[in-house]
């Protein structure tokens, strides 16, 4: 992943960025940080980049040329074609850090995540010319409500918190998935040794060695610490708790939207009896339903508009989302659920992590995602093979929204368990995360339907469908 730091003292960015866990993802090409001087791109002979402000008042302010030239410079655009950016379609994401920004949470840094670059524009003096913020930025973002001598500090926080989220950046990769706010809940206490220090005492529980009475202790200990340090945030996780509550009535059908709240992905943008909508922002995704049709305009009118992917088990959802939002159905589908705790059999024993290596063969076997998903999957660590005689035959997964899928097996090689053994091993990997399996097998897949029946997965009795939109070139 690559960051355009745009700045006037990128010696300061540099020197931060360049340390730590984030300079030695720099030094391992995991992420790439590239710092552009604005004062390089003014046209004035004495280097200035600022001028009063029209209107009077005090300070000075940035001006558009030396910003917008400096943005062209990493945004795909040559010097002199002012329209090259609009032209191209291509849209970098374009981060201007200021205090009138939306709040920055774990949330928004996981949907950066997800880009292959981002550009952050860092103002100072009293700000920089509006014509040039409303030309180039994408997202307005603030990291609290106070007002600080330049956006390279907010800049750098940002970066911090969304680059840990690039795979390949922390050495353990569940660290991430556990940490504060996740699932709404502060992170419980962590203890090292030595075993008693000042007369305090390591919890016994952690001694014991019983994990699932460490996982227990642990979940306590953050719905404690949140409620007593952050009433907002517990009262987030007992709505979250409480919905995935009501949607266990029916567990099978509403899997998707009951995992997704319970490893912390879905924030609730509207829950109430008249309609409901869970938004995915890692994934861009929208799942949602509705009484009628005023609780679906309801939804259409909340739901954030850079949503890539709706999921809906309603017919006529399903046609307002395609007539008046812009969306595909791209498929209908039944989900499938694992609901016990004991881990599958898995008979055959070569299967391996894939890598960036494998993807000409994954993209050649594998026709329902593009290959740039694909590669998407793998840097994930999401993506496992199968090999005979140390030759890949087949593969499978999880998709960017945590269901099991992208499962292939080559035609020769078929019926001989390895399709069973791969999504077997896949299912045993989420049980230790701690997540309740499950997929969504197209209607009329009769194969795959008698495989999951094999497996012990449960299928639900209603349709789903699952829509898509081309995303836009325009901000």
């Amino acid at each position: 992943m690559r960051f355009h730091v745009l700045t006037l003292f990128p010696e300061m960015v540099e020197r931060v960025l360049n340390t730590s866990i984030i300079g030695r993802a720099v030094e391992n090409n995991h992420i790439e940080i590239n710092t552009v001087n604005i004062r390089d791109f003014t046209l004035d002979k004495h280097g200035k980049v600022d001028d009063y402000t029209y209107g009077g008042g005090a300070g000075m302010l940035m001006q558009a040329q030396p910003v917008y030239d400096a943005w062209r410079s990493v945004a795909g655009c040559g010097p002199s074609d002012q329209n090259a950016y609009r032209d191209s379609g291509r849209r970098v994401r374009t981060v201007y850090v200021t205090p009138q920004g939306i709040p920055f949470t774990q949330s928004h840094a996981m949907d950066l995540a997800q880009e292959e670059e981002l550009i952050f524009l860092c103002g100072h003096y009293e700000g920089i010319d509006a014509r040039v913020l409303e030309e180039i930025v994408t997202d307005y973002i603030s990291i609290g409500d106070y007002v600080l001598t330049g956006g390279e500090l907010p800049a750098m926080v940002m970066i911090d918190a969304v680059a840990r989220l690039v795979p390949g950046v922390l050495h353990n990769d569940e660290s991430a998935q556990t940490e504060s706010f996740h699932r709404s809940l502060l992170e419980y206490p962590q203890y090292s040794r030595p075993e008693v220090w000042h007369d305090k005492r390591v919890p016994g529980v952690l001694l014991s060695g019983d994990h699932r009475k460490i996982a227990s202790w642990r979940l306590e200990q953050s719905k404690l610490l949140t409620r007593r340090r952050r009433p907002d945030l517990y009262a987030k996780y007992l709505e979250q708790e409480d919905l995935i509550r009501r949607l266990s009535v029916n567990k099978r059908h509403n899997i998707h939207m009951m995992e997704c709240l319970s490893r912390g992905r879905g924030e609730i943008l509207v829950n109430d009896q008249e309609a409901l909508l869970i938004y995915d922002r890692e994934c861009r995704l929208c799942m949602l339903s509705a009484k009628d049709i005023r609780g679906a305009q309801r939804l259409m009118d909340v739901m954030p508009r850079e949503t890539q992917t709706a999921l809906t088990s309603q017919e006529f959802l399903n046609e307002l989302l395609c007539e008046s939002m812009g969306f595909e159905t791209r498929c209908e589908f039944r989900q499938a659920c694992y609901t016990q705790r004991n881990p599958l059999p898995v008979r055959h024993k070569d299967i391996r992590l894939l890598t960036t290596g494998d993807l000409d063969y994954l993209a050649a076997h594998y026709k329902h995602e593009n290959r740039e998903y694909l590669a998407q999957r793998v840097r994930a660590k999401a993506l496992w093979g199968a090999f005979l005689e140390d030759r890949m035959v087949g593969f499978a997964g999880s998709h960017s929204e945590g269901s099991l899928g992208l499962l292939y097996v080559e035609e020769a090689c078929r019926g001989q368990g390895i399709g069973a053994s791969l999504e077997a091993f896949c299912i045993n990997r989420h049980l230790e995360l701690g997540y309740v399996p499950y997929g969504q097998i197209h209607t009329g897949n009769e194969a795959s339907i008698r495989l999951q029946e094999r497996l012990g997965l449960y299928l639900s009795k209603e349709s789903i469908w699952w829509l898509e939109r081309e995303e836009k070139g325009d901000k």
